[in-house]
Parts: structure tokens; sequence; C-alpha cells
């Protein structure tokens, strides 16, 4: 398999952080900066070896991240391209996803003093609480490494607790899903309720999460072919059948992510099939037949229609790829 490659990110990044979108290669420094985006960075950079561009990257994400956060542990998302905040603090997805990049690089990150201000500010953010279900879900991803690490982290224990709550049972009947429409980010929030229930040592809930992940995996997997296809931008509840566009990458890297996970709790290897249709959505093998990335950049692309590719290789998109070749790399060790 080839290596990893952070070509694309370094083009897309400056001393503050990486901007948002891009046209074709080139950043569109005028939409400027997202927290968003800046934790995905902190996530991917964590789990590789500190030196080279994750050493550089990871402490540029760490850097926007901590500046985002308010005194109470909120977040800001949006930063202009003169390094401006102009938004408030919330406790919305960028919330979230701060927590999920904070709590990554506090257990997996190489270097102890990235582990430590990461862990600060885990430590800072792990005491807010948000309504929404994904802000929940991609905040327990982050607590559920911490409690990997730290057992006895008390916080991080009662926001995987508060995270299953808020995300809700599994109703009865066919639709077997906490929300009544499929979303975005899908698959991250099954693999939130699988990692709390490992984390808590609940039985029940672990086994919820997994039954989450295989009802949406077989959805996904439906077509006849084999292939993933994924939840499209305006989402999909009962009833809906077939391909749904436009595709965007967050939904293959959150399979490839939650089906890591689950294979990680259960050691059952079937759940590895979800990681190589999500790597394989990527090279080509989708509802279009086209390639999501650039060979040349190391860029993910923006959008998969159904008869073309968003060619822009914005931030989302680029470390959506990086994210899901880091689970098939995995893949090919477990294998």
């Amino acid at each position: 398999m080839n290596p990893i490659r952070f070509d694309h990110v370094e083009h897309l990044c400056d001393h503050r952080g990486i901007f948002e979108h891009a046209e074709y290669t080139s950043p569109r420094e005028e939409h400027g900066y997202c927290t968003d985006d800046n934790a995905r960075l902190l996530v991917v950079t964590s789990r590789e070896d500190d030196d080279g561009s994750p050493y550089r990257l990871s402490r540029v994400a760490l850097g926007f991240v901590l500046d985002a956060q308010s005194s109470q542990g909120q977040s800001r998302n949006r930063m202009d391209r003169h390094g401006n905040w102009t938004d408030g603090f919330t406790t919305d997805d960028c919330w979230g996803r701060s927590l999920w990049g904070l709590g990554s690089a506090a257990a997996h990150h190489t270097d102890h003093s990235i582990r430590h201000w990461a862990l600060r500010g885990f430590d800072l953010g792990v005491t807010q609480r948000s309504r929404s279900p994904r802000a929940m879900a991609f905040a327990a991803l982050g607590a559920a490494d911490v409690v990997e690490h730290h057992p006895f982290h008390a916080p991080a224990r009662a926001l995987l607790a508060d995270a299953l709550t808020v995300i809700g049972p599994i109703p009865p009947g066919a639709w077997s899903w906490p929300e009544r429409r499929l979303r975005y980010a899908n698959a991250a929030v099954a693999e939130a309720v699988i990692a709390a229930g490992a984390a808590l040592d609940s039985a029940l809930d672990l086994d919820r999460g997994l039954a989450m992940l295989s009802w949406l995996l077989e959805r996904e997997l439906e077509t006849g072919s084999g292939h993933l296809s994924v939840v499209g931008v305006e989402g999909r509840g009962p009833g809906e059948t077939g391909p749904r566009f436009d595709q965007q990458p967050i939904e293959a890297a959150a399979m490839a992510d939650a089906c890591w996970r689950a294979y990680d709790v259960t050691g059952c290897r079937s759940w590895l099939r979800g990681v190589s249709a999500a790597a394989a959505w990527f090279a080509g093998v989708n509802d279009a037949g086209l390639v999501m990335h650039d060979a040349a950049s190391g860029g993910g692309f923006d959008g998969l229609h159904a008869d073309s590719v968003n060619l822009n290789q914005g931030a989302e998109s680029t470390l959506a790829f990086i994210s899901t070749m880091q689970r098939a790399r995995s893949l090919a060790v477990a294998a």
C-alpha cells in the first residue's frame, strides 16, 4: 500500500491552521479556517509518527483547537484569513470535534508535551454538554480514547454516559436507527455508542452500537454490487432506496473508522469489510465508478455526483481520504 501523504494538507495550511476550502488544489484563503477541520487534522496527525509533516501539522492543529476554546470549555468554529474569530462560542459540532481531536491527541500522540496540553484542553471542554446527538457523538469518540488510557477519568466517563442518553435508543421496527432520518457522518454515531459501551463495560450499549453499525453497513452495501453507497447530502429516510447524491467523503471515512472500532473491540474480522469498502469507495468502487482522490496531490475530491466528481480538494475531503487510508493501512497489518 502507498504511504500516507500529507503534501496537499501542507499546501492547505499556514502558521494558523488548515484553510477550509480549495479551488482544485489551491487554498481559498478568503473563506478562512474552521475548528472542525483543524480538529480533524489533529485526529489524523495523532495517528502518525511525530516527524516530518505530522510533526508540524499536529502542533498547528492543536494550537488552533486550543485557541478556539472559551474559559468555560465551549468552542468557536470560524476564523477569517487574518486570524480574527468571526463567531461565538457554542457546544455544536465544533465543540464535539474539538474533544475528539483533543482526546485522540491526549491518548495517541507520541510526544509527551502534546499529550499533556491536549489533555488539559480536553479536561476543559469535557465540562460542557450539547443537545446535539452528532456533537455528543464526536465528543464521545475523544472521551473513549481518554478512558482507554486513563480508565478512572471520571469526567470522560460521565460524558460517555451522557452521550448514550442524548443519542438515544434504537426504536422498534425496521428503521433501526435512533434518528428519523440518516444525516451526515452517520457511522460516527454508531461508533460513539460502540466506543462508549466498551469504555463503560456496558454490554447492552456495546450491542446497541454494533446493531446500529451493522444495520447502516447493510443499507450502504445493499446495491447488489457489494460496493459502498453512502448517504447523500440530503440524507435518507425510511422507504428511500437507490443511490443518493451528492455523496461526501466524510461518510466513507466515518464508516472506515466505525468498522475499525468494531473490529478492535470485538475481534470479529467480518467488520473489516466495511474498512475495505470505504477505501475502495475512494478508489472508484462507488455508485459512479469514479476515483475520489488525486494521486498527484494526495488530496481528496469534495463530492461524488451521479456522473461526475467535484474536483475541488478541500480540507474536510482530503482529511477524510487520509483517515480512510490510515484505517486501510491498519487493515493491511491486521491481515
